[in-house]
């Protein structure tokens, strides 16, 4: 079986307990359900310079709009109907740039979601959907 080393990125903004996290879903493919942003660590790339290139990539955030809060844990998904196993690592991130409700960002990148259009929004945690591939396994322990 394949493993695949991926990280997470729980964006939230506002004060524990009323936080909002920042979730997307796909422009042109909305029943990809609700995501965070994330990738797959490319090789010999260092985890944290993953986090921060996937979240960029995906949501038009620079890594100056972020404070790192730390990691919140690590765990394998098995996709039924696959042959690999994807190690999960998420982390926390306080975003701190300037004031965003809702937007649009196109991907470009050199992965399979390059020309992508994804859809943003920050969701109070307690009113979230349920994210996509077990996405939210992890909100419970910020």
């Amino acid at each position: 079986m394949e493993m695949k080393r991926k990280v997470l990125g729980y964006i939230t903004r506002g004060e524990e307990p009323n936080w909002e996290l920042l979730v997307f879903k796909h422009k042109n493919m909305p029943e990809a359900g609700y995501q965070v942003p994330g990738g797959v660590i490319e090789h010999e790339e260092l985890i944290i310079d993953a986090l921060y290139r996937e979240i960029e990539e995906e949501t038009g955030i620079p890594r100056d709009e972020l404070v790192l809060k730390g990691k919140v844990n690590k765990t394998n998904y098995y996709p039924e109907n696959k042959d690999t196993v994807y190690e999960r690592t998420v982390f926390h991130l306080d975003y701190v740039g300037p004031p965003r409700t809702e937007w649009e960002h196109l991907v470009i990148s050199d992965g399979e979601d390059d020309g992508m259009i994804y859809c943003h929004q920050f969701i109070p945690v307690d009113d979230l959907p349920k994210l996509a591939a077990n996405q939210d396994q992890s909100i419970l322990l910020l």
